[in-house]
């Protein structure tokens, strides 16, 4: 059983309040969050929680509501900065510890650089917030069961397995290979007290003694480019470690198409992918356990959400007929699997699940954010964008639900970007121009020497806004730049025969051989990009008989999506021309929808249900695309 659908306090339509508090607010830039004791350093976008910009980054705040402010258990202290107090914080905080910075996180919409303290967990929610304005009642795979059993004699010569079993007599449980080997020792080791360990229906593990206070799982967003892992106390609902690292199938290539076209061209290559995935599952185990301090052997369940091709490729499946026409999937839902099986090294008996696929191009990782983001149940008229190298659009209004994917490319990545790197230390994130300079933000606070996918963005926008570039792409002349904006056209140069606007310069001003710029073959890579995306939720729209205009939310997810600028996405027609209000950053969705499968069964029993309830739109099919896509090639006006 879940609770109806909640909005959490970063996406819900009540930030228009906040943002009439706080109009200098247009959509744009970065904010830094410093959490204590975690010594964690975040940069969010404005508007999001405190709540969600930890849940985010695994850092855990107490909550039994939801987000809510009901239960007044999120308490955090604002040690520099400012959060103005909510009406639900006077009812929390007394007036010397309202004096004190204390807070809701959960009610703290972020507007200004923070540096945050986060008191220790105090108490065990039984339901737990996770993904983005979704609350879950927690009720986990994993359960514990301590027990002490009578020691057999000649007079009671019960088998040990029945013994134990009938124990638990209120379970019905079958018995797996692993545990059965060791119940005997164990069980005669431990004098007769020991804990079950049952994952659904299956007992996987004895431990001696009483261990019933450890249970951990392990959820993993598979992405082309990006591998997550999040380690989860599952008697809690909250995150314990989270580690994330590059795909170590990048050599490959930087999309899906490349991979696939990899595994056609040699044989070797399916087992090598295969053997690559396996490699970054894990690594990333190892990371997460490390940093929790917990053995591997103390997982005892994992979760993958993952696009068709990633799943494909770490189950060594031939991805070839994803990747030609009629581009069809060797299944929907994937056997029962275990962790072994996957690569995976954490109790050796532990299940997998991974989510399901809608189609070739929409895969569990979107399956898990429609599940994350309640897209399912909420009424208003929603669009939800993983902007990536394969762009997922789903558009749904509670009662129906439409997807497509859109072959967006790398430039989102870096990748055919002539300065382009991934968000890494000294990747230029934000740009802003004024008629005097040109304003960077970059991530490390370094010097810059790349760009990434949000800067790519903002700088192609505040381009278009300030007239240097076009509405066809195009940057005007030296001379129209020089009438325009006299004390930036020196940024406007070339190299070689292409046009260049120089963002950074490295060393003596005029000097571009080390400096970080973006060319017109930039722009262009950025327009193919967009458009690909704009025309797939032109098309969805068209097909459920609506207009932007009626659309009442856009969630931006994924890695980019949750930090790419608002205001630079509508300049540039990345997504429909809507108030900056209704475009919100929806975080790491696939993965908060592989968590929820670990921490609430019926959530996943509804993954499944996606299945039959939404519907996708083949793009490639339609005799309009190309048109469409080609008018979606300029900035809009």
């Amino acid at each position: 059983m879940t609770d109806q659908p909640r909005r959490s306090r970063a996406i819900h339509v009540d930030v228009e309040a906040e943002y009439a508090a706080n109009p200098e607010w247009d959509g744009t830039g970065r904010l830094k969050l410093s959490f204590t004791p975690a010594d964690r350093d975040v940069r969010v976008p404005p508007a999001v929680s405190v709540f969600d910009a930890a849940s985010w980054n695994g850092i855990a705040i107490d909550s039994t509501c939801g987000g809510h402010g009901t239960c007044k258990k999120c308490k955090v202290r604002i040690l520099d900065g400012t959060i103005p107090v909510s009406p639900m914080d006077q009812r929390a905080f007394g007036p010397e510890q309202l004096e004190d910075g204390w807070r809701l996180a959960c009610l703290a919409a972020v507007h200004t650089d923070l540096k945050i303290e986060i008191p220790p967990l105090t108490t065990r929610p039984k339901a737990a917030t996770v993904g983005v304005g979704r609350q879950v009642i927690l009720r986990p795979a994993i359960m514990k069961r301590y027990v002490e059993l009578d020691e057999p004699s000649l007079h009671d010569q019960v088998p040990d397995v029945e013994r134990l079993l009938a124990a638990i007599d209120d379970l019905e449980l079958k018995v797996d290979l692993h545990a059965l080997r060791r119940i005997p020792s164990v069980i005669r080791a431990a004098g007769w007290k020991v804990t079950a360990v049952i994952v659904d229906e299956l007992l996987i593990d004895i431990e001696p003694g009483d261990t019933t206070e450890t249970h951990h799982a392990l959820a993993f967003d598979l992405g082309t480019t990006t591998v997550v892992a999040t380690l989860l106390d599952t008697s809690i609902g909250t995150p314990v470690a989270v580690a994330s690292m590059l795909n170590k199938q990048q050599p490959f290539g930087g999309d899906v198409i490349t991979r696939i076209s990899a595994t056609m061209m040699d044989p070797d290559t399916l087992p090598r992918l295969t053997e690559l995935a396996k490699d970054t599952l894990a690594e990333l185990t190892g990371n997460v356990c490390a940093e929790a301090g917990i053995e591997p052997t103390q997982i005892y369940e994992m979760a993958l959400a993952g696009n068709a091709t990633m799943v494909a490729l770490l189950l060594g499946i031939d991805p070839e007929p994803i990747g030609v026409a009629p581009f069809i999937l060797s299944s929907r839902i994937t056997p029962a699997v275990s962790a072994a099986d996957l690569g995976v090294p954490i109790h050796p008996a532990a299940p997998a699940y991974v989510l399901p696929s809608l189609g070739a191009y929409v895969g569990g990782d979107i399956v898990a954010g429609t599940l994350a983001s309640g897209m399912d149940r909420d009424k208003r008229l929603r669009l939800f964008i993983d902007v990536g190298t394969n762009c997922e659009i789903v558009l749904g209004d509670g009662d129906r639900l439409l997807s497509t994917a859109a072959p967006a490319g790398p430039a989102f990545e870096g990748g055919q970007i002539r300065c382009g790197m991934r968000a890494a230390d000294g990747a230029i994130e934000v740009v802003s121009l004024t008629e005097d300079d040109v304003e960077l933000q970059v991530i490390g606070d370094v010097a810059p020497i790349g760009l990434c996918g949000s800067g790519l963005v903002d700088a192609v926008s505040e381009l278009v806004r300030a007239g240097l570039l076009d509405h066809s792409g195009r940057f005007i002349t030296e001379e129209a730049a020089q009438e325009l904006l006299p004390k930036l056209a020196g940024r406007l140069t070339k190299i070689g025969e292409e046009r260049i606007f120089v963002l950074h310069w490295a060393g003596t001003e005029g000097d571009v051989s080390a400096s970080t710029y973006i060319s017109q073959r930039d722009v262009r890579e950025l327009q193919f990009a967009k458009a690909a995306i704009s025309t797939g939720w032109t098309l969805l729209l068209e097909e459920m008989g609506v207009t932007e205009q009626d659309v009442q939310q856009v969630l931006l997810a994924g890695s980019f999506g949750s930090y790419l600028s608002p205001a630079s996405a509508v300049r540039i027609g990345l997504v429909p021309k809507l108030p900056v209000l209704r475009i919100v950053s929806a975080g790491n969705v696939a993965g908060e929808g592989a968590k929820m499968t670990l921490l609430s069964q019926p959530e996943r029993a509804g993954a499944e249900a996606l299945l039959k309830e939404v519907s996708y739109v083949e793009l490639s099919d339609r005799k309009d695309f190309n048109d469409r896509f080609v008018d979606l090639l300029a900035f809009p006006g």
